[in-house]
């Protein structure tokens, strides 16, 4: 038995059948990720989640956490946040585009509507101003009654999380630059703060006078002189830092995929979250016995009785995109697919990614064939395609909700159709059904002559030979899906960096028997065996 944990708690414990065993291989995630920060008039720190649509309050002196925003609630996607004066919470929601506001007594409303990638916000001297995180982006002065906006500056090269200096003036990454700017938000022309960093994507002011900065592809947080641009760095933490706020004079700054740090003394920070997974999605087994875990905009590889390793994110060179699936391509390679809609050759080591098939519509599933075809499900059409040799050739058409995607030994395509509540196997053409009656079929993998399934909304993980006969459920209240039963809206894009972020819940199989699930609902990965 494996009790409930992390963002997860108090939900029932995952049990598993007599014979089988169950262990975490990464510890889960008390958060959703962690974008904006934000310090309350009450002390503690409220960070913006975007992968859960979920805001929370974190004590910065015990680590306790209070859902504030739960996921399924009336905030959606959202990235940065600030207080007005009389406790109105200001959201930018990122994938819709919008500026909400929350009222204390939790009802909320959308302050603007026509902010594409809407990401940093800030409120100064009654002004609220927010930005566009895209090429081309705006910086705007809101009107809270919901009036026109006005427009500060445009044609940045995507901004980010800013602020006010001691100047009055407004102080703002510019990640397409890798620049630090300022501008006074009554007319002028924008001047350059600093320059080559390691692209920044927050800006705040440390009461001491100094700007703090985090570098989301360096993994730094830099210490700068908003006069003469001079920099130190106060913490090297790891690629994905996102913002920073401060309690008392304290520093602490979020990274992507879920963790808080605070930054104790140059050189040295401490966990106040650890660091956990924003999803996970999909999972694949290399040639290695390695475990490949698709998080998004995140990857990782987690060898047999070792440390989970980064492989590549959205800000590093080569990386092909916001990764939902993964299958072995071959020693260190992999096959995957894209939020962008995109099959592609993917080398970590080498930095290098080769595209093989683009322009498709959420695409989720992929297996490779013996004969080394790809066999990808594409959700919203209802298709599942064949990629080689730069051809597409449609397998199926007409299923009801592709997702997760098996190939036989002998050639034979298993799918799962998670709207139909079944796993059908291709045929001519035409789809017959091999086991029926499931609630969400997402994941599915072939472990020796057996057939297994995730079935997310009853939240098992289920097991048949490869015709659906010898039915059995290996684990029961699986931490899969949503936390607690909430209902998630689904997340769209994010301009140009990521189609929309449908979510999937993989499983894959080693060679030893071994089974691994995607536990999204508490953000981990679980091993899954013959006891």
């Amino acid at each position: 038995m494996l009790e409930a944990s992390g963002r997860n708690t108090g939900s029932s414990p995952a049990t598993p059948a007599e014979g089988w065993g169950l262990n975490r291989l990464t510890q889960p995630s008390r958060l959703f990720g962690a974008n904006g920060l934000r310090t309350g008039t009450d002390g503690r720190i409220y960070v913006a989640q975007c992968a859960g649509s979920q805001v929370s309050a974190i004590d910065p002196d015990t680590g306790e956490v209070e859902v504030i925003s739960p996921i399924g609630g009336e905030i959606i996607g959202p990235d940065d946040l600030v207080f007005d004066e009389d406790g109105n919470l200001y959201l930018t929601e990122i994938t819709e585009n919008q500026v909400k506001m929350l009222k204390p007594n939790g009802e909320s409303q959308v302050v603007w509507g026509d902010m594409p990638v809407a990401n940093p916000i800030t409120y100064h001297q009654g002004h609220l101003i927010a930005g566009e995180c895209r090429v081309g982006a705006r910086i705007m002065e809101l009107d809270r009654d919901g009036g026109e906006p006005r427009v500060i500056l445009d044609d940045i090269p995507m901004v980010n999380a800013f602020d006010f200096g001691p100047d009055g003036k407004l102080y703002f990454p510019v990640m397409g630059m890798n620049e630090i700017w300022k501008i006074d938000i009554n007319g002028g022309e924008p001047e350059v703060v600093a320059k080559d960093l390691g692209v920044p994507d927050s800006v705040k002011f440390h009461p001491d006078g100094y700007i703090v900065s985090t570098q989301v592809h360096s993994g730094q947080v830099l210490k700068i002189d908003p006069k003469t641009g001079e920099q130190s760095v106060l913490a090297d933490i790891g690629p994905g830092l996102d913002n920073c706020t401060f309690v008392d004079g304290r520093t602490f700054v979020s990274h992507i995929t879920g963790s808080l740090h605070e930054i104790i003394e140059p050189g040295k920070a401490r966990p106040l979250v650890e660091q956990g997974l924003q999803w996970p999605l999909g999972l694949a087994v290399g040639e290695a016995g390695e475990v490949f875990v698709a998080d998004g905009g995140f990857t990782y590889t987690l060898a047999p009785g070792g440390e989970m390793q980064l492989a590549g994110m959205l800000f590093t060179e080569g990386f092909p995109g916001w990764v939902r699936d993964a299958v072995s391509a071959g020693p260190g390679e992999w096959f995957v697919t894209t939020a962008n809609g995109d099959v592609a050759r993917w080398n970590p080591s080498t930095q290098q990614h080769e595209m093989l098939a683009s322009g498709y519509d959420r695409l989720v599933g992929i297996d490779r064939s013996a004969s080394g075809a790809l066999v990808v499900a594409e959700m919203p059409t209802g298709r599942v395609l064949s990629v080689e040799s730069g051809n597409v050739e449609e397998l199926a058409t007409g299923l009801d909700t592709p997702m997760g995607v098996v190939v036989a030994l002998d050639g034979t395509v298993y799918v799962s159709e998670s709207g139909a509540g079944r796993v059908v196997r291709l045929s001519g053409g035409k789809a017959e059904t091999v086991i029926d009656g499931l609630g969400r079929p997402e994941g599915i993998a072939i472990s020796g002559n057996r057939l297994i399934v995730v079935d997310v909304k009853a939240k098992q993980l289920v097991s048949c030979d490869l015709s659906g006969g010898a039915r059995q459920t290996l684990v029961e209240q699986l931490p899969v899906g949503t936390p607690s039963g909430a209902t998630a809206k689904p997340l769209g894009a994010v301009g140009d960096m990521c189609g929309p972020m449908v979510t999937f819940t993989g499983v894959a199989a080693g060679g030893d028997g071994t089974l691994y699930v995607a536990a999204n609902a508490e953000g981990s990965v679980l091993s899954v065996s013959p006891a």
